[in-house]
This record gives structure tokens, sequence and C-alpha cells, in this order.
């Protein structure tokens, strides 16, 4: 636990560092929302700024502040920072630009964060070229600049790497209740990670939020999501950087290595922390794990009064993860009462206009409906306009919703096809009454993923990844020393054998049994130049073969027969993530289906089958449509083996590849394989 931050983050003392418009802000907004504790402007030459005396240095101030907003230059930046830490304050927002994260621009950049650092010492630090932070339940804001939040009790926090992001996202109508927003600026101290710890075990925070544009330290995001799994809390993350553009932007920005999308994917599902792609995703998501916390399955009820909205769900629900259970005899027969003879039963259900205004028959509709296996209802209903329409006639709709989650037991939300069809002020009237109020139907859906997601969190922590460490001087090996490599730690490979020309290629193929394949080494596509044929029947054929190839070296190899279906199998060394195992359909479908699934390693056995499992290919591994389903415990015990390879040669290897891994009715040969490697570092 960091002291230093919670006494930065709840403060009951606040000192602002510097005169201009923007310290003056940080002090009227402290203000404004009612902070109970001190607050002492710090400036040489004015006697007031915002209407509070001043002090001319920070050596006058009468005790050492809990927290404080630094609002100068970067050089008299640091200046401040060695006094306030020499005095003993909790901790400093440096606002300031121009560090690390502008070496792009000013090579003393780097030099400056340093000495920075120097300054500081054991004080928390916070930035620098950060928006600081808004505690909207304590009133205390290290914010120089307008923002959109209220006093409240309780709510969600969200910690962003972009300060116009955190900005943004205080000024949401969706009824979110943001109890913290965080900027971490580039983190030159304090990492995003550390203050999401910190913030998790504030009592009446309920959920956390990230806007992450690069994962700087792999163990403290680890740590984090311990934390919230020991105070039973959730995260989603909105990681952006999964184009070339974007993370060429967030390198500039941040000095952050945004590293690939799919490692930075695997980690986060790895960790237990939901992934959106979008803002509006984040906060409708958040609204929901505030409100009624993870669900306990992606089972979902929809109920609406019109066939194209039901029919909007129920084509928006597979690219969401969420499935809607057919309807039980139970709850068909309770919604045949409700509803008569006129209407069609089914999930999504259109229950039409019949009932609407009669508040009994639609909480009868509702929570007949959330009968069986159902783990959240979520009623459409699109608001009226308050200042063209009366929005009272839409009442009977939020009280039917409520009435039929306290008889149900189960809960509930109210979702805007629309989102500026959800009021602020029925969204908050809605979580008042333990309902979610979600804006969006596509969010809506994701949040209902995100909340199933969450509540599938296994209780014990993952093993550590494996930290990235690159190699120098690295190179490929070549296929013959590929496959040896792999079969020394039990990957199976087809009997073969190597010739450095076409003379030793005939005294080779003596004990191998036909059919062959015969490769020709040193090329980079050996498909492509012609130098890779199959079915080779005797030695006539391999020898005349050979002598099209426009090379002298040869692998010669054991056909392998009877396979069932080809995997790819992968690991590449992500530098910000680690070792990226990734598995899809393998052979000329790799890029045709491009149907992969990405794993950080080390990964479990019930890991790997798991993501097996989920690849479209994943059918024909287990017998489509009568064929003899692939040896999966053989499978798996192939990827298993190729993972210990790089465990061992951690900081060395840079690139497997196994494709295609041939999986047979009672084995897994490795066909092809590819390594790099290099020394370590």
């Amino acid at each position: 636990m960091n002291a230093g931050l919670k006494r930065l983050l709840r403060p009951k003392s606040i000192a602002v560092i510097g005169g201009g418009t923007w310290c003056e802000n940080v002090i009227r907004q402290s203000g404004a929302f009612g902070f109970e504790g001190d607050i002492w402007p710090v400036h040489p030459g004015r006697a007031k700024i915002a209407g509070l005396p001043t002090y001319p240095d920070i050596e006058a101030l009468p005790t050492a502040p809990d927290a404080a907003f630094i609002g100068i230059n970067r050089h008299a930046t640091i200046e401040a920072v060695a006094t306030l830490s020499e005095k003993g304050a909790g901790g400093v927002v440096c606002f300031a630009s121009g560090f690390l994260e502008a070496k792009a621009e000013d090579s003393s950049g780097a030099n400056l964060q340093a000495q920075l650092l120097q300054a500081a010492g054991d004080m928390t630090v916070i930035g620098p070229n950060c928006y600081g932070f808004i505690n909207a339940l304590d009133g205390a804001l290290l914010w120089p600049d307008q923002q959109g939040l209220q006093h409240l009790q309780s709510g969600v926090a969200i910690i962003t790497q972009s300060s116009n992001i955190a900005i943004n996202l205080t000024m949401q109508r969706r009824g979110l209740p943001l109890a913290y927003v965080v900027t971490a600026g580039n983190q030159a101290q304090t990492g995003l990670a550390e203050i999401g710890m910190e913030i998790l075990r504030d009592d009446r925070v309920t959920a956390l939020g990230l806007h992450i544009e690069g994962i700087g330290d792999i163990r403290a995001l680890e740590a984090l999501a311990d934390t919230a799994r020991m105070t039973g809390k959730s995260i989603v993350a909105l990681k952006v950087g999964n184009s070339d553009q974007a993370r060429a932007a967030t390198v500039s920005h941040t000095a952050s290595l945004a590293g690939s999308a799919a490692g930075a994917s695997a980690l986060l599902r790895r960790l237990g922390i939901a992934q959106v792609a979008t803002l509006p995703e984040l906060t409708e998501a958040l609204k929901l794990l505030h409100v009624t916390g993870p669900l306990p399955s992606n089972h979902i009820a929809s109920l609406s009064c019109s066939g194209g909205e039901a029919s909007l769900m129920a084509d928006l629900a597979g690219p969401c993860g969420i499935v809607f259970p057919a309807l039980t005899d139970i709850c068909n027969n309770a919604l045949r009462k409700a509803l008569g003879p006129m209407v069609s039963l089914a999930n999504p259900l259109d229950y039409h206009t019949y009932i609407w205004g009669d508040v009994k028959a639609m909480t009868t509709t509702f929570g007949a409906i959330m009968q069986g296996d159902i783990a959240l209802g979520i009623v459409v209903a699109d608001f009226p306009r308050n200042d063209r329409c009366d929005p009272a006639d839409w009442d009977c709709v939020i009280d039917a919703v409520i009435a039929a989650q306290k008889a149900s037991g189960k809960p509930m939300a109210i979702a805007a096809s629309l989102p500026e069809n959800m009021s602020e002020r029925v969204a908050i009237r809605l979580i008042e009454n333990g309902i979610i109020p979600l804006c969006g139907l596509p969010e809506a859906l994701t949040a209902a993923r995100v909340g199933a997601e969450c509540g599938q969190i296994h209780p014990a922590p993952p093993q550590p990844v494996l930290l990235p460490q690159t190699p120098n001087r690295y190179a490929p090996l070549n296929e013959a020393k590929a496959k040896a490599a792999l079969a020394a730690y039990g990957v199976q490979v087809p009997h073969a054998c190597r010739a450095d020309s076409i003379q030793d290629l005939a005294r080779a193929l003596q004990g191998l049994a036909y059919p062959l394949v015969l490769k020709g080494e040193g090329l980079a596509h050996k498909s492509e130049a012609g130098a890779v044929v199959l079915g080779l029947a005797n030695a006539d054929q391999v020898l005349n073969a050979a002598k099209d190839m426009p090379t002298n070296s040869f692998l010669v190899e054991e056909m392998i027969t009877g396979c069932l279906c080809e995997l790819l199998v992968g690991v590449v060394l992500d530098p910000a993530h680690g070792y990226v195992l990734t598995l899809g359909a393998g052979g000329v479908l790799t890029e045709l289906l491009r149907d992969t699934a990405s794993l950080l390693i080390p990964a479990s056995r019930a890991d790997i089958k798991s993501a097996l499992r989920g690849l479209r290919i994943y059918a024909q591994l287990n017998g489509y449509r009568g064929s003899p389903a692939a040896d999966l415990p053989a499978v798996i015990d192939a990827v298993m083996a190729i993972q210990s390879y790089v465990i061992d040669n951690h900081g060395q290897a840079i690139e497997i590849e196994v494709n295609p891994l041939m999986c047979l009715a009672d084995d897994a040969i490795a066909a092809d394989a590819l390594i790099r490697t290099g020394e370590k570092t």
C-alpha cells in the first residue's frame, strides 16, 4: 500500500503552486465542490488567488500538504518537487509537459524526467503532462479545467493516459456515477496500475475503468488484477493502439510501447480484465457493474413492444457474445396468460402494445420471461423528448421493470435504442431504483457480455507471464534444425534426412518409407519457389524433383497421411507483452480464414483447450459431420511441448511457428517448423 498515494488521492490539505489560469481553476474547482480541507495557493507576487490568501513560497506553508498541484514550467517544477519532498508532502500532480513524452521533439526531455524522479525521492508523483484527478467523493479536485461531475457517495473510477479523454468522460450524460477520474500522464513514477490499486481499496468505489495507450509494467498490471480479485471488484479496459497509426500516435504521445493488439488482448483476458472497443461501451459496461455487479452468465432475456427492436436485439447478439435462451414451458404459460393469443412468444420477445400502460400486466410479462436460466433482463424503451413531449406516459415501463426485478430477484435493465433517447434524469432515476440504464443497443449487449465475463473470473491469480527480453543477433534455424530442437521437447516430427547434393540425396533415401516429401532448403517461401513436392513414390521421382529445384540442399521426409485437420501453432515475442502463443487454422487456410486465438506464455492445458474450442475450425478438429475426431490430447501435448521450448529459451527465442501441425486420429505431427533465435541481452 502506498501511503503517499492515498494522501494524494484523498487529501486533507491541497497546495497549488503557480498563479496562472490553470492554477486558479484548481482552487475554484475544489472550493466549488465543497472541499472541507485547507487549500493553500503558493505565489511569490500575488496576495490572493481565486479569493484565497497566498503563501510566498513552499517553505512558508503551515505544514506539509497531502496533495500539491504544480502548474509552473518544467524546470521550475523540478525545484518545487524537490522542496515538497523535503517538506514531507504526500504527493504531487505535475501539470507541465516536455519530459520523456516529448523526447522525439526535445532530447532534453529524458534528462529532465530523470531529474524529476531524483527530486521526488519517495514522494508520490502523478504525471508529468497530465490534468491530475477528480475525487468526487471527497470534493478534492486537483484539476485545472472544467469538468462535469457532481458530489456523490459511491461510484466507479476511471483512469486514463489521456487528459482530454478524461475531460470528455466527465461530460457524459449517461448517468454513470463517476467517483474518481484520474489522468496518469506519462507515468514517470506512478503508473496506471498503482493508481488503480489504491482506488480499488476505497470501499466507495464499485468498479474500475481503464483507458490504456501502452502497458509499461506487466507485473504492476498483474498486481492490479490481484487487487481487483481480493476486493471483489471488476475492471474494464479500453486498450487503444490496435492500428499502425494508433500505435505511432501512442508512442509520440506517452512514450509508451503499445505492442501488438493480440498481445494486449491476451494479457487483459488472462488477468480477468474485460475489454471494450469504444468509450460508449466503457461507460455502459461500468454502469452495469456499478448497479448490478458481475453476471453469472451471458444468458439474456430481451423485451420490447416492437418487432423491429426485437429483431435488432437478435441480430446484435451474436457479435456481442450474447445468448437468448429459448423460453421454458413455465415461462410460455405465464406469458400467454398475460399477453393473450395474439402475441408470438419468443426470446427476444415483442410483447406488442396491447398491455402498454397496464403496469400490472407489464410487470407480469417482464417477470415471467425472467424465469429459467436468465442472468439479465433488458427491456428496450426509448423515452420521448422532454421539450416537445410528455415523458410521464413512459412511467409505466419504469414502474413495471422495478416491480418485475423485485419479484424475480434478478437484475434488469432498460435500454434505449438511440443513446440520446435516455435522458440523464431518467438514467439517474433508474440507478436509484437498482435498474441499469443502458444507452444504445450494441453498447447494452456489450455491457451484458462484459458483466458475464467478469462473472467468470477465476478466484486464483494466473501464473505470471514471461516478461519480454529481446535477444541480440537473432537468425532463423533451417527447418531440419528447428524440427530437431522441437523434437527434443517432445514434438512429433516426420522421419527425415538431409542432403547437401543430389548425389547425397540418393544415398539418404535408404531407410525412409514412401511416399516422401522433398523440400529445398534455404528458400523463404518454398511453395512459391517450387521447392516443395509431395507424394513422391520412389527414388527416381525424388531425384527428378530435386533437379528442378533452385537449390542444392534438401530435406526429405516421410509424408504424413491420415490428416484430419491442419493447425497453426505460432509463438512471437511481443516486446510489450511477452510471448504470444497463437493457435489457428493451419496450412493453406491460415491466411484465408484468419481463424486464430492468442494466449500468453505460460498457458495451461485448460487454457489451450479452451482456445482451440473457440476456433471455427474446431468443428473439423472434433469430427465434423461424422468424420473421425483428431487426437485432441496429442494436439495439446504438441502445443505444450512448443511452449516448453520457449520457456527454456526465454530471452533467446523470438519466433517459433509450426504450420501445419497435422492432427491425426492418434497423433499430432509438425509437418513444417520455423524458429528464430539469438543471444540473450
